[in-house]
């Protein structure tokens, strides 16, 4: 949060490798966990109501609710594997600056204050279609990269 000079009630986001994550930092109903099925990976993150575990694992502050995505790309994809666990995750955006998307721009500015920065190339800077799925019916918070048409 420091790095990105963001308050401390700003949401993260974690990166899952599949769904068998899911149930030990979300719940989600049958039809909601049948829509993550159907769009992950992918370039979604889901709002989900949080499991007691998310203040105990993550930064020791309640939140109700948590983001959850399963990344397409296969390099996030081989880290949360050979990790076996999620990463908390955050678009690499400081202040209210656009998103950094230049792996050596990133180095510049936050080498210093990380441990590793990967090259993967240039990012995409599309951001991920965001919904919320704390309710029955699904709402879309923000359009993105995901296929709206494919919920």
């Amino acid at each position: 949060m420091a790095i990105k000079r963001l308050p401390k009630h700003h949401q993260f986001t974690l990166a899952c490798g599949d769904l068998s994550e899911l149930g030990t930092y979300a719940r989600v109903d049958n039809s909601g966990y049948r829509l993550l099925k159907r769009a992950t990976p992918g370039p979604y993150t889901w709002v989900l109501r949080a499991t007691r575990e998310v203040p105990r694992r993550l930064l020791h502050v309640k939140r109700k609710t948590i983001g959850m995505r399963v990344p397409d790309n296969a390099i996030a994809r081989t880290l949360l594997e050979q990790l076996g666990e999620p990463l908390m995750t955050t678009t690499v955006r400081l202040g209210d600056e656009p998103p950094m998307t230049d792996p050596h721009e990133i180095y510049d500015a936050i080498g210093h204050q990380v441990d590793i920065v990967i090259d993967g190339g240039i990012a995409d800077e599309t951001v991920s279609t965001l919904v919320d799925l704390t309710d029955p019916e699904p709402e879309v918070l923000r359009e993105g990269a995901g296929d709206l048409y494919a919920l």
